[in-house]
């Protein structure tokens, strides 16, 4: 240490642990402020009713003194307390910082001790956790330091496939604190279903368009030519139709709620879809979306001719319907969030800065950055640290009443 160089100051770290009750802070803070004493960190956790309030002070000259009237504020309250003397504050995270989510329905020990084991085998460090979520299903946000994210991804994802759970793996930085643009699919992703078979009911082909459909999500066809294919298939059908399937819509389970919750905070939304223009336009009106892309179906004197107007909207086509959506809301690609299920889907999801599988085919899971299995679609919101009692909390300021939680 050279001559300009200040010690460390000596430190007191106070930890109380012991029963909730109100004014256990307050009444801390009021034994520390007799002592003149300067905050430097503190954290405070409550888990069922039980608290646990650590704070880091600057020691006074007589720290004892301050040691002994902490223990009797301590006793009072019917709290445990101890006091480490040290010296300097926390140390600074390490780099190669991440959030890790975990979403499991339920969430057994079992795979949180493989999770942070692998966390550990990688030489990472988990610096906090908290609760996202306990219904309906249960999702843990962990702070993770010491090691790249890319690298840690890549154990965990695979170690989270043979744990049942579903895990994200993302960079701590400032881009999950800004607006951003999040781009979906429509069938199977945003609603329930895929509309080309709930029109081919109307024809009687349902079965066969179900079975093109199938092939052509885990990438065994040519989009575009299956797509067609199938679209021949619709011919003669009465545009009425078209009503009939959107009034018998159903959108995944929490969709509207996390579409609410993300426009609150200025996201945008967009979709993009290998549907038909005539649902998708309809659903982003219903919705509040920014923009739609998706095929449009001709029809002529009332009736579906079974062909396409313009070009296919396929597996590029959705990748540069992003971009472009992106470049008219103004931010960059890395700030877009693409959710999709099928091949299809690929480029857009390679394309944003988080792309993310759900409910998708096996193909899609391995190559998106994060996968989510659990049939709620509101769940993405904890993967950028938006918590249920956020959530709810907004919903019951704007009058909107969420179904209360298990007992």
């Amino acid at each position: 240490m050279t001559d300009f160089e200040e010690a460390p100051p000596k430190t007191l770290l106070i930890t109380l642990t012991g029963k909730d009750r109100p004014g256990v802070t307050s009444a801390v803070f009021a034994t520390l402020a007799t002592a003149g004493v300067e905050v430097i960190d503190i954290e405070q956790i409550l888990l069922r009713r039980r608290l646990v309030l650590g704070v880091l002070v600057t020691a006074p000259r007589d720290w004892k003194k301050l040691r002994q009237s902490v223990q009797v504020v301590g006793a009072e309250l019917g709290m445990q307390v101890e006091v480490d003397r040290g010296v300097g504050d926390n140390k600074s995270r390490r780099d190669g910082r991440s959030h890790v989510t975990i979403i499991g329905a339920p969430l057994r020990a079992r795979a949180m001790a493989a999770m942070t084991g692998r966390i550990a085998d990688a030489g990472a460090n988990i610096d906090r956790m908290e609760r996202m979520a306990r219904y309906p299903v249960t999702a843990i946000e962990l702070h993770v330091s010491g090691v790249e994210t890319d690298k840690l991804r890549t154990r965990l994802v695979k170690e989270a496939t043979r744990q049942g759970v579903d895990v994200a793996v993302q960079p701590a930085n400032l881009l999950r604190r800004g607006m951003r643009l999040i781009v979906m699919d429509v069938d199977s992703t945003l609603v329930q279903g895929e509309v080309i078979e709930m029109l081919a009911a109307h024809a009687g082909c349902e079965p066969e368009v179900a079975r093109v459909t199938e092939q052509a999500m885990r990438g065994e066809l040519d989009f575009e030519a299956s797509l067609r294919s199938r679209v021949a298939l619709l011919e003669g059908i009465p545009a009425e139709a078209l009503d009939r399937v959107y009034e018998g819509i159903v959108f995944a389970p929490g969709a509207r709620t996390m579409i609410r919750t993300l426009k609150r905070l200025g996201y945008r939304f967009a979709m993009v879809s290998g549907g038909f223009s005539q649902i998708t336009d309809r659903i982003a009106q219903d919705l509040g979306f920014d923009f739609a892309h998706a095929n449009e179906l001709e029809i002529v004197d009332g009736r579906l001719t079974g062909r396409i107007v313009g070009d296919v909207v396929d597996r590029a086509g959705k990748a540069e319907a992003l971009r472009r959506f992106a470049t008219s809301v103004g931010v960059t690609e890395a700030s877009v969030i693409a959710i999709g299920d099928g091949a299809n889907d690929l480029d857009m999801l390679n394309a944003a800065g988080l792309g993310i599988a759900y409910n998708a085919k096996p193909m899609v899971q391995e190559a998106a950055d994060t996968a989510v299995n659990v049939p709620y679609l509101d769940a993405i919101m904890y993967l950028l640290g938006i918590s249920r009692e956020e959530i709810e909390a907004a919903d019951a300021e704007a009058g909107i009443i969420t179904p209360a939680p298990p007992v």
